[in-house]
């Protein structure tokens, strides 16, 4: 009975570590690290250093319908679409790339601008691109200054943007 027990153990064992949701091993399928992306801006190229990026959210109003011939429960169909804005924040630099954009928007000579943000895999190529369109600043901030703390200044901008996609 040990030996039959043992055998089904190493043939349960054998089974669990051929596959992963029918993957052969070596063919997994892990998620990727919050902390490994790259931001790309047009006309700024990779916008290095960035510690958070947020708002790659996309949601759909809803419409609830329902003609006056039918029983109560109405249907809900999708409305319009909408993008979130996407949040960036990084250590503040002597590059004022960012605050020039956000600066042509103050000027009234808004610049929109397309790019990406690019998570990467452990050997740090890129595994998924997340693309939006017709973006332009709508804030910037320096974070709290405070001079009885050992921390570094932070930069925040966020974007409106008209279109997101994921690659």
């Amino acid at each position: 009975m040990y030996r039959a027990f043992n055998f089904a153990l190493l043939i349960w064992f054998l089974s669990a570590s051929a596959s992963v949701d029918g993957a052969a091993t070596g063919d997994r399928n892990d998620p990727h690290g919050s902390f490994n992306f790259i931001v790309e801006i047009d006309g700024l190229g990779e916008v290095a250093g960035f510690l958070s990026v947020e708002g790659l959210e996309t949601t759909s109003d809803v419409i609830i319908y329902r003609n006056g011939d039918e029983d109560i429960t109405p249907r809900k169909i999708p409305g319009k679409k909408r993008f979130a804005n996407i949040v960036l924040r990084r250590g503040v630099t002597a590059n004022a790339d960012l605050w020039e954009w956000r600066k042509s928007v103050l000027d009234g000579k808004t610049e929109r601008k397309g790019g990406a943000i690019v998570i990467r895999n452990e050997a740090r190529e890129e595994a998924i691109r997340f693309t939006f369109r017709e973006a332009w600043p709508c804030r910037y901030s320096i974070g709290k200054l405070d001079a009885t703390q050992n921390g570094i200044a932070i930069e925040e901008i966020e974007l409106v943007v008209e279109d997101l996609t994921r690659e």
